[in-house]
């Protein structure tokens, strides 16, 4: 039997293979807004391809250069809740001196129909030990699932919400800075019916969509959906599944967020932490016998004068 071929070269640029199933890092590309087509369609193929890719020594980008080189990939979209960082169009700060510290599996803004496709991800400040990131591959955990399993994830649907109780696990947050978080957050309330099961338009693999956005599955009680959806999650977070990445200042991360949850790990204490994200527009995910997500529920939680 060959071996897996656990390096790449193509030019200049080297792909380095991390995990066994997910994961490369990309070394030889200067990531600007002036990339030629070529390089810019390695790096789509190894998203695809290991759905998560990082890219070390970055430090030339700032906010206006890493929003100019999003648009390479595609249309990049702002939260739809989150105001942006001040002097940006579309980036995201998580800062753990504000209550930035996301530390729950998840896919990234699944509580909307056409949530994005791809996450961009720029280290600006890290801590000397800990905050590290680690990314699961959603299609490799619905291809483990045992036959019965997949025969049933593939009829159920679950309603994804920003409503929840994302607090719960999130250490070295004040109360007040809790407060203001999910009063941002949910400022307008969406739940959304997506398929437990997708169909990945780019690559026709099959991607199992929970994360922490999960409410309950349709059809079924509060109770049993939670021992349900504990059962899939644990599929996806499977260590075989994931890699970890310590991160370094001016470090980038790009993922396919159609086919990975990832986890920030809330491990550092009272030391600093900065990360930047800008995300792109993606589709309406598509059950695997053909039915599309939609918004069921989307209402402002409160007047623009509270």
């Amino acid at each position: 039997m060959s071996e897996v071929k656990q390096v790449e070269t193509k030019a200049d640029i080297v792909i380095k293979k991390l995990a066994g199933r997910i994961g490369a890092e990309i070394s030889g590309i200067k990531l600007t807004a002036n990339l030629d087509e070529s390089t810019v369609q390695s790096i789509r193929d190894a998203i695809l391809k290991y759905k998560v890719v990082f890219f070390r020594n970055q430090q030339h980008l700032d906010d206006k250069e890493q929003e100019a080189f999003a648009k390479l990939l595609g249309k990049p979209v702002a939260h739809p809740t989150v105001p942006i960082k001040d002097g940006s169009n579309y980036l995201l700060e998580l800062d753990s001196n504000h209550g930035g510290r996301a530390n729950s599996w998840h896919t990234d803004v699944t509580f909307v129909d056409a949530y994005p496709q791809a996450s961009i991800l720029r280290a600006v400040v890290i801590p000397e030990a800990g905050g590290d990131t680690v990314w699961a591959n959603t299609a490799a955990a619905y291809n483990s699932l045992p036959e019965e399993l997949r025969n049933l994830a593939d009829k159920l649907w679950a309603v994804h919400t920003n409503d929840f109780d994302y607090a719960k696990k999130r250490d070295n947050v004040s109360t007040e800075q809790e407060a203001e978080s999910r009063k941002v957050f949910t400022s307008t309330v969406y739940e959304t019916e997506h398929p437990v099961v997708h169909v990945h338009p780019e690559t026709g693999e099959r991607n199992l969509l929970l994360g922490h956005f999960v409410k309950q599955f349709v059809g079924l009680s509060s109770f049993d959906s939670t021992h349900l959806f504990s059962v899939l999650q644990n599929y996806v977070t499977q260590l075989e599944n994931t890699v970890r990445w310590h991160w370094n200042a001016g470090d980038v991360a790009i993922w396919d967020n159609r086919a990975t949850q990832h986890y920030a790990i809330n491990d550092y204490g009272d030391a600093h932490r900065v990360v930047r994200r800008i995300t792109i527009d993606g589709d309406v995910p598509v059950s695997v016998d053909g039915r599309r997500s939609v918004t069921r529920t989307k209402v402002k939680s409160f007047s623009e004068e509270e």
